[in-house]
């Protein structure tokens, strides 16, 4: 009699939590693929797409068309016969000035600008993020002001008188001098990533740290560094894509030997001399912004993660 009215208990209860024969599904309604929302959505994404990337599909075909093919006017259609000659040009053949090698002088002058400064500002501005955000110091909110104010004052208001400092400590035209300059003017932006991005990590690990007697050094190449991976990313990405597409620190502050791609591909473009060979123009163009592409699609998830953890806070 017991195990029957066991029986009649349990059937109760499954009878009442289970849903009852013919009732709806739960849950919200699922929307419609072409609903209105979806059809403004993607068809303003695919408008945007194509804009970005009409003039880059113009830009490839015709730096893989020779001239007479270019001379008959149809710029979309892809070439009749595939040509790499104006690669080869372009990369080191090409006249900017009196130099007729192209690009490839002025490609390892980037690179030997672009490299030193990343790194340089970057270790300099991480570790003044670090202080900021977990050293601080009598000082420290006006420092960080200053950096703040300095992110956003325009280049162009100190040019001149960088040109006199470079100058009188005679490193004016040199590479060093460059880099020393995209060194200075790339850490108060990193400097403000750095700090955002040490705030937002745990303060826990550092007390603890510092309660094993760990000091300044150690909590920040151990303990800090390893969680540090997305903004370094970030950080890297932003450097390398502001220095290596610089035309106006270029321009001025080196000479014609030492001038990075961008100064060179300013003077193939805009050469007066001989005919206006425009394949050789768009491979140029190509190949002055392929570093910066080849860093953000290998690292670009990366970019974003370090965004999202603490880039944008504080």
């Amino acid at each position: 009699m017991a195990n029957i009215e066991a029986l009649n208990t349990v059937a109760a209860g499954i009878d009442a939590v289970a849903p009852k024969l013919g009732d709806g599904p739960s849950g919200p309604k699922p929307r419609p693929a072409l609903s209105a929302r979806n059809i403004m959505l993607y068809g303003t994404l695919i408008v945007a797409a194509l804009y970005y990337l009409l003039p880059l599909y113009v830009m490839v075909v015709t730096s893989l068309k020779g001239m007479p093919e270019i001379r008959l006017g149809n710029i979309f259609s892809p070439p009749v016969e595939i040509t790499f000659e104006p690669w080869v040009k372009a990369w080191a053949q090409a006249c900017t000035g009196l130099n007729c090698d192209g690009l490839s002088r002025g490609f390892w002058n980037s690179v030997r600008i672009t490299v030193p400064s990343v790194i340089i500002s970057i270790a300099i501005a991480s570790v003044n993020g670090y202080a900021l955000a977990n050293w601080r110091f009598r000082g420290s909110e006006l420092f960080f002001s200053i950096l703040i104010i300095g992110a956003f004052i325009p280049y162009q208001v100190m040019i001149y008188p960088i040109v006199i400092i470079l100058r009188e400590i005679g490193i004016y035209g040199t590479l060093t001098g460059l880099v020393i300059v995209h060194s200075i003017f790339g850490m108060p932006i990193l400097t403000l990533l750095f700090r955002n991005y040490f705030v937002s990590l745990p303060e826990e690990l550092f007390k603890a740290a510092r309660v094993d007697g760990a000091g300044f050094w150690q909590i920040f190449l151990r303990i800090m560094l390893p969680m540090s991976l997305p903004i370094f990313v970030v950080a890297m990405i932003l450097q390398v894509t502001g220095i290596w597409n610089d035309f106006l620190f270029g321009v001025v502050f080196t000479r014609p030997d030492t001038y990075p791609m961008t100064v060179q591909l300013n003077n193939i473009v805009n050469s007066v001399q001989g005919v206006k060979e425009y394949n050789v123009n768009m491979a140029a163009t190509i190949l002055t912004g392929l570093v910066p592409l080849i860093v953000y699609f290998v690292s670009g998830r990366l970019f974003v993660r370090g965004i999202a953890a603490g880039a944008v806070k504080g």
